[in-house]
């Protein structure tokens, strides 16, 4: 095993390890032109090459349509956004992309650029959080298929959708991002993620009108560490059951974050009458700062936003090994802590360890409530815990 690991660090600080002698591809053009035919012209330059090269999109700002930028390459590539591209204002409803790399293994996404959505009047038109009969609006940046890779120091601004989608990948890095959108500004989650596994969120700031970072189905060894999430509706692990086809979740962890005025806090939400029987286990929240956070704790396994689903149904998704510990600061409603788990399959090996919210609202002082569940408590509790069998945290009086 040391050996395979060793042979596996190695192949992976060669693809990524490539800046210096890559051959650059300029896909630059005079101010505020569209630079979309040069782009893609840059990358199937770069793809096509025999040894690591760059795609160099220089400062200033540009427009850019809809592109797909697909593998696989010869080569691995590195994408540096310096300056500001800018998408169609304009809702284009029925389009579901907007920026796409795919296929691509060995890949760097840089430059300190912004993606621009320009979404102000999209989000007049989306109400898919409303209804499934809707018409979609493009993400605005999507990785599809993408192994080994390392995205940092770029924006995202005013995503029309999610401002990042990415579906399974392995082995990457999202590094000193900045996700920016109104809390107001519908369906625009930061960074959504499905059938991924390998995946570090790290250093990143997320302000936008969604979920900071939710978790779909198929997630395997994800780390979420750094993060400032809010506004926004928190850090969520699902929706999960939605659709038939999904797949377990698995090793989730989120460390050392810190939500501020956002709607929800640490979120895990399955759908009741769910179209599948899947399980998700294994998801750690440790060491979070809570700054006016609305319902800081919650596992909701009734999520059935806008009546879409029959709530008589309990959800038939799995909840097994989920540790809350370290959870600190103040919540904006008295709905401090909610297990809300699924009467068809009680949640298993729920863990809650030192968790201290105050709340300081007019309606009374902050509650702890938990249905189909007997939490594992360890250290103290504040507010005072659900019925459960109390341990000591280790090296406690």
């Amino acid at each position: 095993m040391g050996s395979y690991l060793g042979i596996y660090t190695i192949l992976v600080v060669c693809l990524l390890g490539y800046s210096a002698n890559a051959e650059v591809f300029n896909a630059g053009g005079p101010p505020n032109s569209d630079i979309t035919a040069a782009v893609l012209k840059a990358f199937t330059s770069a793809c096509q090459a025999p040894a690591p090269s760059q795609v160099l999109i220089p400062k200033g700002d540009f427009k850019l349509g809809e592109i797909a930028m697909t593998g696989p390459c010869k080569s691995p590539i590195e994408f540096t956004l310096q300056g500001n591209v800018k998408a169609d204002g304009g809702s284009t409803q029925g389009k579901d992309r907007w920026v796409v790399f795919e296929k691509i293994n060995g890949f760097k996404l840089n430059g300190g650029g912004t993606f621009d959505g320009e979404g102000n009047a999209a989000w007049k038109a989306n109400n898919c959080h409303k209804t499934f009969e809707c018409k979609k609006l493009p993400i605005s940046v999507r990785f599809d298929f993408v192994d080994n890779a390392d995205i940092r120091d770029v924006t995202s601004l005013d995503a029309k959708n999610f401002h990042f989608n990415v579906i399974s990948g392995k082995n990457m890095t999202f590094d000193n991002i900045k996700i920016i959108a109104p809390a107001e500004s519908p369906n625009t989650d930061g960074i959504h993620l499905g059938r991924c596994e390998g995946v570090k969120i790290l250093n990143t700031k997320i302000a936008t009108g969604d979920d900071c970072i939710s978790v779909g189905d198929g997630m395997k060894n994800l780390l979420i560490e750094k993060v400032v999430c809010g506004p926004g509706h928190g850090i969520s692990v699902g929706s999960l059951g939605r659709y038939g086809w999904e797949q377990d979740v698995n090793d989730i962890k989120v460390m050392n974050c810190t939500l501020q005025g956002t709607d929800n806090g640490l979120r895990i939400k399955t759908w009741p009458s769910a179209a599948c029987a899947t399980t998700a286990s294994g998801i750690h929240f440790e060491d979070i700062i809570l700054n006016n956070v609305s319902n800081p704790i919650l596992i909701d396994q009734e999520y059935c936003p806008w009546n879409q689903c029959n709530k008589n149904k309990p959800s038939t998704i799995k909840l097994v090994d989920i540790t809350f510990r370290k959870i600190r600061g103040t919540s904006g409603n008295k709905d401090a802590v909610k297990l809300l788990c699924s009467k068809g399959h009680p949640c298993e090996n729920v863990e809650i360890g030192d968790i201290n919210i105050e709340y300081k609202g007019p309606d009374g002082p902050p509650t702890f409530e938990c249905t189909n569940v007997t939490p594992k408590l360890v250290g103290t509790q504040n507010p005072k815990a659900c019925v459960g069998p109390v341990v000591k945290a280790p090296g406690q009086a």
